[in-house]
C-alpha cells in the first residue's frame, strides 16, 4: 500500500530536518564569520558534504551497523564505535560553542570589532563543519535504520531532507546574524547539544524531545523579550 510507503518516509523526513537543525545552526554561526558571498558557500559546501556524507554512509549500511557494538567496558559503561564518535562530538560542540560565547561577549566588551579578532579562513571553517557533519551524520544514519527497513527510503529522506535544510540555512543565517542575542541562544543550544551527545555516548540518552522543548521555550522567550525591548 501507498501509506506503508509514505508514512516512513515523512516520518523519517520530519526526524531528518529537526536532527539537521543543530547542523544548520552551527554552520551559520561559523558563516557569519566570513564575506557574504564565502559565508554562502561555506553553508553549500556544509549542507552538500553533510548530503554526501549521509549517502556514503547509507551505502556501507552493515559496517555503521557494527558501530552499536560493543568494543570495551569503562566503570561499568559499555563503549562503542558510535558512543566514541558522540563522546568527541559532543566535547567538540561544547569547546566551540563555549568559545564562540567567550568571543561574542567578553572580547566586544573590550572593544573588539564586530568579526573574529582573527577572519579565520574558508579552508578552517570548513574542516570544523565536516567534523560536526560526520558526528551528526552517523547519530541520523543509525537512527534511521532504526526506523526504517527500506533502504532507498533512506535515500530519499537524506536527499529530501538536504532540500529543506539548504532552502532554510540562508533565512536561519540570516536571523541569527540580525539579532545578537538570537546567535547566543543558539550557542547555548549547541552547547546543551554537545551534553547530549556526550550523555548519549556514555549509554545515557536524554530524550530529545525534552530538549527541543526547552530549546522552542526558551526561543519563544527571547521572542517575547525582543518585542517588549522594542516597544
Amino acid at each position: 500500500m501507498l501509506s506503508e510507503v509514505l508514512i516512513p518516509l515523512f516520518s523519517l523526513i520530519a526526524l531528518e530536518v529537526i536532527l539537521g537543525i543543530d547542523n544548520i545552526i552551527f554552520i551559520s554561526i561559523l558563516a557569519d564569520k566570513l564575506p557574504a558571498d564565502q559565508g554562502k558557500k561555506l553553508r553549500l559546501w556544509g549542507i552538500g558534504l553533510a548530503m554526501v556524507m549521509r549517502l556514503a554512509l547509507l551505502g556501507i549500511i552493515s559496517w555503521i551497523l557494527k558501530l552499536d557494538q560493543v568494543l570495551f567496558t569503562v566503570l561499568e559503561t559499555d563503549m562503542t564505535g558510535k558512543g566514541i564518535i558522540l563522546l568527541f562530538g559532543g566535547l567538540f560542540l561544547i569547546y566551540k560553542s563555549t568559545k564562540e560565547i567567550y568571543h561574542k561577549t567578553e572580547l566586544h566588551q573590550n572593544g573588539e570589532n564586530k568579526k573574529e579578532v582573527v577572519v579565520r579562513s574558508f579552508s578552517k571553517l570548513l574542516s570544523e563543519v565536516i567534523i560536526l557533519d560526520l558526528v551528526f551524520s552517523v547519530d541520523s544514519i543509525i537512527t534511521a535504520v532504526g526506523m526504517v527497513q527500506e533502504l532507498w527510503i533512506m535515500y530519499a529522506a537524506v536527499i529530501f531532507t538536504v532540500l529543506i535544510m539548504l532552502a532554510a540555512a540562508k533565512p536561519i543565517s540570516e536571523f541569527i546574524s540580525k539579532h545578537p542575542s538570537f546567535k547566543i541562544l543558539a550557542l547555548c543550544f549547541l552547547m546543551m547539544i554537545g551534553v547530549s551527545l556526550i550523555a548519549e555516548g556514555l549509554s545515557f540518552e536524554i530524550p530529545k524531545g525534552y530538549i527541543y522543548f526547552s530549546m522552542a521555550f526558551a526561543f519563544l522567550v527571547d521572542i517575547i523579550q525582543m518585542k517588549t525591548v522594542k516597544k
